[in-house]
């Protein structure tokens, strides 16, 4: 009889991490584990902690306490080696609510910037990726432009090729179409799509509650600073038991 598959080593452990601002406790010795190729969506309404647990992975934010391991490149609290932060930015992409672009460089340059600075990419490897990076989510036109002849989801297209460009391992999303009219929202979630589809490792914290049930492999509920549920989409959406949950996705769902 054969033996079950082992399972999938995690990309990303978190372990007991805490996060305090001031005297509101946002995490909660939170602990979960995000494998390789996985599409986790994150979901709880505002003040639960999602964007603190991303700004924590990304080390953007510092944990009080726990542990939190990327790839083998292990950010304790209060830890503040440069080399692993350097490596461990190296493995992640994020993508922000605000798209973050700089507003006086093209968008081709926006993209190459950090290749070139950060990786050592000479000018030409780096626009000829950025191209296809730009084909990739439907942009080639765009290149020479400057972010304020774009629309917001083509800016934040070109916040996800910046991201992809740094060919990371895990590409984070914190509400990444809140700050879209409606009528843009579609193009960026088709992006993300295609992404999921390629097999990129993401964590997403979004309130686009059926691109979580379509796209997601599983879903966190955070509420008050706690994970509250970690469950299939299928179980989360269709059979959902919890009150406070079935609350929430009432509101949502308006």
């Amino acid at each position: 009889m054969k033996s079950a598959a082992p399972p999938p080593v995690p990309l990303i452990v978190v372990d007991r991490v805490n996060k305090r601002f001031g005297a509101h406790h946002v995490l909660r010795d939170v602990s979960t584990a995000f494998a390789a190729g996985q599409v986790t969506v994150i979901l709880g309404a505002s003040g639960s902690g999602k964007s603190t647990l991303l700004r924590i992975i990304n080390r953007l934010e510092q944990q009080d306490s726990g542990d939190v391991v990327v790839d083998g490149i292990e950010i304790r609290a209060g830890q503040a080696d440069t080399r692993r932060l350097h490596a461990l930015r190296s493995e992640i992409g994020m993508v922000f609510q605000q798209f973050n672009l700089f507003p006086h460089l093209t968008v081709l340059d926006n993209i190459t910037l950090a290749p070139r600075r950060v990786r050592g990419t000479r000018r030409e490897q780096a626009q000829r990726e950025a191209r296809e990076l730009l084909a990739r989510v439907g942009l080639t036109e765009h290149a020479h432009k400057h972010p304020f002849a774009l629309s917001g989801g083509q800016q934040q297209r070109v916040a996800i090729a910046r991201a992809l460009a740094m060919q990371p391992r895990v590409l984070l999303f914190d509400e990444p179409t809140s700050a879209l009219d409606p009528e843009m929202v579609k193009e960026v979630l088709d992006v993300m799509k295609e992404l999921a589809r390629s097999g990129m490792t993401m964590i997403v914290v979004t309130h686009e509650i059926a691109f979580a049930r379509e796209v997601g492999d599983r879903i966190l509920f955070l509420e008050q600073g706690q994970i509250l549920q970690d469950a299939l989409p299928e179980d989360f959406f269709a059979r959902q038991q919890d009150p406070r949950i079935r609350a929430f996705l009432g509101q949502v769902a308006r």
